[in-house]
């Protein structure tokens, strides 16, 4: 191939014949009369270009093609989210793959290895298999939100509940006055409504208002708590003390909620707790909408599709909150409450 720019010259400088070309450069007069005309048809004229050298020349007379891939790959990403269906499995998946590709599709153990080897090289964490429906993750965010009484400019700083279901990443948040329990209970009926549905399993932080003893083996759930539960038809099972991975997901949203939402309402000054709730409540849908980086799908198409679906029915009724307190009765068997 170094011979070309070297056939171009004896050709339009030297003025010599294809076959007296070929002699001198040890070619076929095929080959010639071949550099000749691809140099024609690429518009190429002697002298060359200062900037035009063999590899260049090479490059643009005998461009590479491209190989068509004769399998197709999956897509890995959609079998990640199809794995978090009930029942589904990577045979399925397989099986389903072959039907839309015939013979372009991987035998089974070369499409179990790309979806694996694509998985190995997400985020490195401890590895949590969130089905649909399953599980609503939740916890505080760290940061407060001031809100100012207007007639004292009194400021009280509001706590920011986050939910988040595990399948979809589908997000739910908003302020409350504390993290005491009537709050606490008031932000899941809430959050269970935004999701129009109850998950199998509530997976809180120990927070007091949650357990009134953290235990890594057998922890002892509010029993306000554990009855709201209990009326949704859903379960307790709190993440282990200092272990915040059981609740990654939760981690994560909250901090999505700390960067999407909160840090655009930095700059607002809040007077009251519905003035602050509305502002989140306006910027949650443009945050579910968002697609994830590098793919088309986003929390809430995820959310359609797995989730929702998924969910338990909310009861008819709302839980009415009640809260369970230990008395000790006097010698007259009476009972008094304290004001």
């Amino acid at each position: 191939m170094k011979q070309i720019i070297e056939v171009l010259r004896l050709k339009y400088e030297a003025k010599l014949s294809h076959e007296k070309i070929a002699r001198a450069c040890q070619l076929s007069k095929g080959a010639v009369s071949k550099y000749v005309s691809l140099a024609k048809a690429k518009g190429v004229t002697w002298p060359l270009a200062e900037d035009v050298d063999e590899v260049a020349l090479e490059a643009l007379l005998f461009p590479a093609k491209e190989k068509p891939e004769r399998f197709v790959r999956p897509d890995c990403f959609q079998i990640h989210q199809e794995l978090k269906r009930k029942g589904v499995t990577l045979q399925l998946l397989w099986a389903e793959y072959v039907t839309r590709h015939g013979e372009r599709a991987y035998r089974y153990t070369q499409f179990c290895h790309h979806y694996r080897k694509w998985r190995d090289r997400q985020k490195r964490s401890m590895r949590q298999q969130h089905r649909a429906g399953e599980k609503a993750l939740i916890d505080y965010a760290g940061p407060t939100v001031p809100v100012v009484d207007r007639h004292t400019g009194e400021i009280r700083n509001a706590q920011v509940f986050v939910g988040v279901l595990g399948a979809s990443s589908y997000t739910y948040a908003e302020a409350t006055h504390t993290q005491s329990l009537p709050d606490w209970i008031g932000s899941h009926q809430r959050m269970l409504k935004y999701f129009g549905g109850v998950p199998e399993l509530l997976v809180p932080d120990n927070l007091k208002a949650a357990v009134t003893r953290a235990s890594r083996y057998a922890p002892k759930i509010n029993e306000t708590y554990a009855e709201m539960a209990a009326h949704y038809g859903t379960a307790v099972l709190p993440a282990r003390p200092y272990k915040p991975k059981d609740k990654a997901k939760a981690e994560v949203a909250v901090q999505v909620i700390e960067r999407w939402i909160l840090a655009k309402l930095r700059h607002r000054t809040f007077f009251s707790l519905a003035e602050l709730n509305t502002a989140i409540a306006e910027l949650l849908p443009e945050l579910n909408q968002r697609p994830f980086q590098g793919r088309t799908e986003s929390r809430c198409d995820l959310f359609e599709a797995l989730d929702r679906p998924a969910l338990k029915a909310l009861p008819r009724d709302d839980y009415e909150y009640a809260e369970w307190r230990k008395a000790k009765p006097g010698i007259d068997y009476c009972l008094f409450r304290r004001t």
